[in-house]
């Protein structure tokens, strides 16, 4: 924030610090640079720094402070984490009679104080010091080198579990031996939440505020387990650090705010996708781990049967149409999508994605990312997409009739279009777009085929034991006893390598629909999705509770593991015959995907 050259250039120039020539050339050197003329002086040589900043005390009625002739407590430095210190170049220095008293470079910055006494809630006296005596003061307390980021401390990953209470309440009274004495404990608790939720392979961290705690959860092979939480004070300083992590505006906490994060854990490289919102108890944070070994998936890893890998595979090699992926949220689509791009991913092809937003980055991929602020939808994306001469669209989600029509027009063009679309099955997919206004005769004409899927747990592989079910729950799964013979039912007992859970890993099970012409005519008939899916299991499509059983009986998952994703109907009868056979017969294992 630029100072008013007229009262505190003044007291400059009656104590003969510096000439009017020379605060002239600091006025115009500050006003192009955007720094305060005390900076601009100190920069051009024409002041000392203790000279100016004490000045700038006198004109503000301020104490000034040498840091070089006192020594800061370390329960003192310990009350503001080094991000908000570093972020804003303040250092606390005393606290006394519940008050808060702090070194500032630039007390003409009203905003960043009033910033400070919200973020801190605390009542705050400011003090003036020179800005390099405060970044020092940042390096030598906070015990990091100026410019360190989470990466270097991520590196330092460790095998060993975390109580978050004791090492916050330990930490901020500095006898936690656990945690570098010189280091914030509040950064470093961030650090360790998020180091714990790489060793437990989560995919999320939750970050939840209720009225009288703070609730921290990692979601675990689709499953959301609770952690040791914090106390509920440290709230505020935890989400800060986080928004300094992401980039995000720390004082804004009325409006949800999206960021990244960039680290490095061991030899992982990951992306955190960062959310906060505002709840009636404060904010809530949702922290994505984006592990990008998960994009290295081949078709074969994904879990598909031989008969929908090979259908599969010929689908992605057609020169035009369109191939849904379809699911709810987190059920894996965006790996398989990805899995189909990097088969296709050739010096011959150029393809170009819109996703909302990129989660991984494809090397030799052209990838887009939607901003609605700026008008840049899909539906625009995927017009200019088409002035690229591109052979493979894919396009992150068909969510209204602009997109879908566009799509549309792009397959029909010579395009071949990957998307996804939130339906509960495959058929369903038809009557979706139908719902969404486009023409029926337009998708019968585009959609190629449907994959529909979800992801079941896989039983841990060091604690799983062989055990028959009773009639009366293979009844209720629609088991055989003659198919329960031949089979192989596994659960798991729970060890340290699966956290007790009996799971470790995940695989999908899925349902491909290939739209023949039979069903193209049905679609263009406007017949029901029961009508269409009734077809398409009689030309042999296996649904998503079919192949569910059809991994239990090979003693990849449970059938609980089934019952929690996909339900048993009356079409899957027909279905189930399939699956019978084949299990009865020889066919090829699908792989699990690696954990």
């Amino acid at each position: 924030m630029a100072q008013p050259a007229n009262d505190f250039t003044d007291l400059l120039l009656r104590k003969g610090i510096v000439s009017l020539d020379q605060i002239s050339e600091a006025v115009t050197v500050a006003r192009d640079n955007d720094m305060p003329i005390g900076d601009a002086l100190i920069q051009l040589g024409y002041a000392e720094p203790t000279d100016v900043y004490r000045a700038l005390a006198e004109f503000h009625k301020l104490k000034f402070v040498d840091l070089s002739e006192i020594t800061i407590p370390d329960e003192v430095i310990q009350l503001v984490p080094e991000s908000v210190a570093r972020e804003n170049s303040i250092i606390p220095y005393r606290d006394e009679d519940d008050v808060l008293h702090v070194l500032v470079a630039d007390p003409f910055d009203l905003e960043t104080v009033e910033k400070l006494r919200f973020i801190l809630n605390r009542k705050i006296e400011t003090a003036v010091a020179p800005r390099e005596a405060i970044q020092e003061a940042i390096n030598r307390y906070y015990g990091q080198v100026e410019g360190e980021s989470a990466d270097s401390i991520l590196q330092e990953f460790t095998d060993t579990q975390i109580d978050f209470t004791e090492t916050a309440e330990d930490g901020l009274s500095g006898e936690d031996e656990g945690v570098d004495e010189s280091s914030a404990p509040v950064v470093r608790l961030v650090h360790l939440m998020i180091q714990e939720a790489v060793q437990l392979r989560a995919s999320d961290i939750h970050i939840e505020p209720f009225e009288d705690r703070v609730r921290i959860r990692y979601r675990i092979d689709g499953i959301l387990v609770e952690r040791d939480s914090p106390p509920r004070r440290l709230l505020g300083a935890i989400l800060s650090r986080i928004k300094i992590l992401a980039k995000m505006d720390i004082a804004e906490r009325r409006r949800p705010q999206d960021g990244r994060i960039k680290i490095t854990v061991g030899e992982k490289e990951l992306d955190l996708r960062v959310s906060v919102i505002p709840t009636n108890h404060g904010q809530s944070c949702v922290m994505r781990l984006l592990d990008k070994d998960n994009i290295k998936v081949g078709i074969r890893q994904l879990g598909l049967s031989e008969r929908d890998f090979k259908i599969f595979t010929q689908m992605i090699k057609r020169p035009n149409g369109i191939i849904l992926v379809t699911g709810p949220t987190g059920s894996g689509k965006t790996t398989t999508l990805y899995a189909a791009l990097n088969a296709m991913n050739r010096p011959d092809r150029k393809i170009i994605t819109a996703e909302d937003p990129v989660e991984y980055y494809l090397p030799g991929i052209n990838q887009v990312e939607v901003r609605h602020n700026i008008g840049l939808d899909f539906a625009r994306i995927i017009r200019a997409m088409l002035r690229q001469a591109p052979n493979i669209i894919l396009v992150g989600e068909m969510r209204d009739t602009e997109t879908a029509s566009m799509g549309i027009q792009a397959s029909l063009t010579g395009h071949l279009v990957f998307s996804t679309l939130h339906t509960n099955d495959a058929p369903s997919a038809v009557t979706r777009m139908v719902d969404m206004g486009v023409p029926n005769y337009l998708v019968a004409s585009s959609v190629v085929a449907v994959l529909g899927q979800r992801l079941v747990r896989t039983v841990c592989r060091r604690c799983k034991t062989a055990f028959k079910p009773s009639e009366s729950v293979l009844a209720d799964a629609g088991i055989p006893p003659e198919v329960a013979e031949k089979a192989t039912f596994v659960r798991g007992k729970g060890c340290s390598y699966c956290q007790k859970s009996g799971y470790r890993g995940r695989m999908g099970i899925y349902e491909l629909m290939v739209v023949s012409s039979k069903i193209r005519e049905m679609m263009f008939q406007n017949k029901s999705t029961v009508e269409i899916a009734k077809q398409a299991i009689n030309e042999g499509m296996t649904t998503l509770y079919c192949d569910g059983i059809r991994k239990v009986l090979r003693g990849f998952t449970t059938l609980e593991e089934v019952y929690r994703v996909a339900k048993r109907t009356e079409q899957d009868s027909l279905a189930l015959q399939h699956v019978f056979r084949e299990v009865l017969g020889e066919e090829a294992r699908p792989t699990v995907v690696a954990s």
